[in-house]
């Protein structure tokens, strides 16, 4: 009994180390190159692609070595990571949907700006996947994120704390990772306190973000619910309330923020029983305890 609970204390503290490496050897990895230009430029955009390929490639290991003997005996390590096919097709629509429902708002701003005629013009999609800042932040930066934060990182701590321990302290891993953008933004020339202002605003979505990432992948057990809602938020960026107050009719003013109010509404309606993990065949993650 207490060598168990020794092994248990060791898990946790390897899986709380390995995620804190893990995030780390993300950024770092993005650093490695010594260039001259800015993030935007095609040189610096390849070097980083394959840097999250390395990483990609690599991070798994923490997660064959740090999970207990218990856990492979229900489980390989692909289902781990969230790659199976048994509820495939369901993990990667629901919680796209269920994304889009939360963007009502900005949604429905775009339809009265004209850009859901744009997306309907095949020369728009082309014209975006020609360009390597497209592919960044619709594939390679959601999949390598999704993969190193959430599908390497959130079974290890699921086999210490509760899911919803879990579930909270994951994304802190991932919003502290996004505040090496203020190096980036000080080299561009600007003021360091509002780089600073600028990265703490950006950890509190990409932490909360994270949270419901991580709240996906541990309900469907698949890396491509993540995966898909990422890429959709990159898509749409910060939703953008000036607009919407900006707009000189009040009529259309107020029927616009009420769809921003009705979108996060239905979203905290749907969002438990859109994630039954009965539905992806999930019976892996969402127990009180995992192993």
């Amino acid at each position: 009994m207490e060598e168990s609970q020794q092994n248990d204390e060791f898990l946790c503290v390897y899986a709380i180390l390995s995620c804190l490496i893990l995030s780390i050897t993300y950024v770092a990895s993005l650093y490695v190159w010594n260039s001259p230009h800015a993030r935007e430029h095609p040189s610096t955009i390849k070097k980083r692609f394959f840097s999250v390929f390395v990483m990609t490639l690599i991070s798994p290991a923490s997660l064959y070595f740090g999970m207990s003997a218990k856990v492979f005996q229900k489980a390989t390590i692909w289902e781990l990571l969230g790659l199976r096919w048994s509820g495939l097709l369901q993990a990667t629509f629901i919680p796209l949907f269920l994304t889009m429902v939360l963007f009502l708002g900005p949604i429905s701003l775009q339809g009265f700006n004209g850009l859901w005629r744009l997306y309907a013009e095949p020369m728009y999609w082309l014209g975006s996947a020609r360009t390597l800042i497209w592919w960044r932040n619709q594939v390679v930066a959601p999949l390598s994120e999704e993969w190193t934060f959430r599908a390497c990182m959130l079974p290890l701590l699921l086999q210490c704390f509760s899911p919803t321990t879990a579930i909270f302290i994951s994304p802190l891993f991932f919003g502290v990772a996004h505040f090496h953008h203020v190096v980036e933004r000080t080299k561009m020339g600007m003021n360091f306190k509002h780089a600073i202002i600028i990265s703490c605003f950006q950890f509190a979505y990409t932490t909360l973000f994270g949270a419901y990432a991580a709240f996906l992948f541990a309900k469907t057990g698949h890396f491509v619910a993540p995966f898909a809602a990422h890429s959709f938020c990159n898509h749409m960026g910060f939703p953008d309330f000036s607009e919407v107050i900006a707009c000189k009719d009040p009529l259309k003013r107020t029927g616009l923020l009420s769809l921003f109010v009705i979108g996060l509404v239905a979203w905290c309606f749907l969002l438990t029983p859109l994630t039954n993990p009965a539905w992806f065949n999930n019976n892996l993650f969402w127990h009180k305890h995992f192993v």
